[in-house]
């Protein structure tokens, strides 16, 4: 089936994070992560077949659910787990917080890279650990990894975890092979549980592909818990429905009862029915949504570069999140968002909430209709020349 990225769309007054909670009506929102497309018609069929059921009580995930999930990562990504491996949950975030929960103790440090998803500041604290910042460099419009910092605070015997988001948000990096064998292989030295939240891993472009860090190896497995969801690449975020996988059974257990004891281990039958539907039936809705927002990234970057050149764009290997060095206009991120909001009637995020490393920085959410991105950067070029 071929779908329309183009076709409006019209979120105003849905009840919507994204659109209902702007100043004013005016203000064209690129900020929060998630998209302004439809999704794919397997999806709309699963959940107004589950509307005409007309019950909404307690669900029982079914195994065709586990089933969907491991036939996807398998087909897909050539990643091996079993249904038993799998928890589900309400989210990622919540996720995050459970396993840290279960595999640290607090004041224990975990290790994160900022510039970084703004919910790693919060998953950390939360968890009653201590962050440490194992700061990603940039140069020349991408990120690296300080390798020399990370084997040192890894060495810390009061650190006892990393946390690594793969792909990158909003480094917009995916981590290659060779980057996260040399990650995990400093964590297995220095004895430190790895967790993935690897939420944006369908958002990957041209000669970029996402390796899931437990399929590094069987002993990798063993040290790894990997949070995911179909939530970001189907755009059914609001359906809370989430997964952690890890083949170590005993870290499994631990994980499963904090996800009890803090009353985030029950879902929503439209989750499930969406998830079964987009991991078995909505693969060509992935293939053409991608193709459409890397469209976008060019149409972005083009833009930059004849009429803001001043100013870098991060090369986009993964997510569809675009972010903008500012730096030389000599403001803060608030600020510029403040100005951009006020009077270009565009609202992006401010780098600041990734943490120091992203002051300077813009996020810009690209996942929309070309002819809605076109209109925001225009509002925003007088105030960023």
């Amino acid at each position: 089936m071929r779908y329309d990225f183009d076709k409006p769309t019209e979120r105003l007054h849905s009840h919507c994070v994204k659109w209902d909670t702007l100043k004013d009506e005016s203000i064209l929102p690129l900020w929060v992560a998630d998209m302004d497309f439809e999704v794919s018609q397997p999806i709309k069929d699963a959940v107004l077949r589950r509307a005409e059921h007309g019950i909404f009580g307690y669900v029982a995930v079914p195994p065709c659910y586990y089933d969907s999930v491991v036939g996807w990562f398998a087909r897909r990504h050539n990643w091996h787990f079993t249904s038993a491996d799998i928890l589900y949950t309400t989210g990622v975030v919540p996720a995050v917080t459970m396993v840290l929960k279960a595999l640290t103790q607090p004041g224990d440090g975990v290790i994160i890279q900022p510039p970084v998803y703004n919910c790693f500041f919060t998953n950390v604290k939360n968890a009653g650990c201590r962050l440490v910042e194992n700061n990603l460099v940039y140069e020349n419009n991408t990120y690296h990894i300080d390798f020399e910092d990370l084997e040192r605070k890894a060495s810390d015997p009061s650190v006892k975890a990393m946390l690594i988001c793969n792909p990158h948000n909003p480094a917009c990096r995916v981590w290659s092979r060779e980057e996260l064998e040399h990650m995990v292989a400093i964590c297995l030295k220095h004895g430190l549980a790895i967790v993935a939240d690897e939420i944006h891993c369908e958002f990957t472009y041209g000669e970029y592909h996402y390796t899931p860090i437990a399929s590094l190896s069987p002993e990798v497995a063993k040290h790894t818990v990997t949070c995911c969801s179909a939530s970001k690449a189907f755009n059914i975020a609001g359906l809370h429905m989430a997964n952690i996988v890890t083949v170590n059974s005993e870290w499994r257990e631990r994980i499963a009862e904090h996800l009890a004891c803090c009353e985030v281990h029950e879902v929503n039958p439209f989750g499930v029915d969406a998830t079964i539907a987009a991991f078995n039936e909505s693969e060509d809705w992935l293939v053409q949504m991608l193709d459409y927002v890397y469209g976008n990234y060019q149409v972005l970057k083009e833009f930059f570069e004849k009429n803001l050149p001043h100013l870098g764009v991060t090369k986009l290997e993964g997510t569809y999140l675009a972010w903008i060095d500012c730096r030389s206009l000599g403001k803060t991120s608030d600020e510029l968002v403040k100005e951009l909001e006020e009077k270009g009637k565009v609202l992006l995020n401010s780098g600041s909430i990734y943490g120091k490393a992203g002051e300077g920085f813009l996020r810009v959410n690209m996942a929309c209709q070309r002819a809605r991105l076109v209109e925001a950067l225009n509002r925003i070029k007088p105030y960023l020349e």
